[in-house]
């Protein structure tokens, strides 16, 4: 399985993609995790990565297609993986269909999970995030069995400080407008696959797992 995660903040991505990379045992890649990795690592692309972010400013496409090649080309992305935060442009799609083509490979699907954003609002405003381990909550949709603790590690639950309605509109409002074109495309190639997340959690991943295996 080859596939592109896509959803606006508060569509539970996050929970969506654990199930997915368990389902199918594929690798989880996140654009942010890649480039601290690399950063840490201190490797050619991660000190490029570097200079940029350093400076306030946007790692240029070309530099993320590059990081991002280079992590597909890791041993365990060889049966399949799970992109999450990539591409977040069209300019990203064209060119990780060249990527895949040079390999011989292509997509299996882009997930897209849709939300009304009135409750997203909502949803993110009462998200709780682990300081251990970073698993995620919700105090109405997804509460841990003790209020404040982290079921997996103990650890303590906080909530972000972006986490404030006013906020979560406008983050939802990039989103919309950053990813339109995004959608088009994977739609006008048959790789979209809609989800609607706005149902229980379990029944979205079973909607997930039941698109994929058709």
């Amino acid at each position: 399985m080859r596939l592109i995660l896509l959803g606006p903040p508060g569509a539970g991505k996050g929970t969506q993609a654990e199930f997915i990379v368990d389902q199918f045992q594929v690798p989880h890649i996140s654009t942010g995790d890649i480039f601290r990795k690399n950063i840490k690592e201190g490797t050619d692309l991660g000190l490029r990565a570097k200079s940029f972010i350093d400076q306030g400013a946007l790692v240029p496409d070309s530099l993320v297609v590059e990081i991002v090649e280079a992590r597909l080309q890791e041993a365990d992305c060889e049966n399949g993986f799970l992109l999450d935060g990539f591409p977040r442009t069209e300019y990203q799609a064209v060119e990780l269909d060249k990527v895949l083509e040079k390999s011989g490979v292509s997509l299996t699907a882009v997930i897209n999970i849709k939300v009304n954003p009135e409750l997203l609002v909502s949803r993110a405003v009462g998200r709780r995030i682990c300081r251990s381990c970073g698993a995620t909550y919700h105090v109405k949709n997804n509460p841990p069995l003790k209020d404040g603790v982290c079921d997996k590690c103990d650890g303590e639950l906080y909530q972000r400080s972006d986490d404030v309605e006013e906020t979560v509109a406008n983050r939802i409002n990039i989103y919309v407008n950053e990813t339109s074109p995004l959608i088009h495309y994977y739609e006008e190639r048959g790789k979209l696959v809609n989800i609607d997340g706005e149902q229980d959690i379990k029944v979205v991943s079973a909607d997930i797992v039941k698109a994929l295996r058709g």
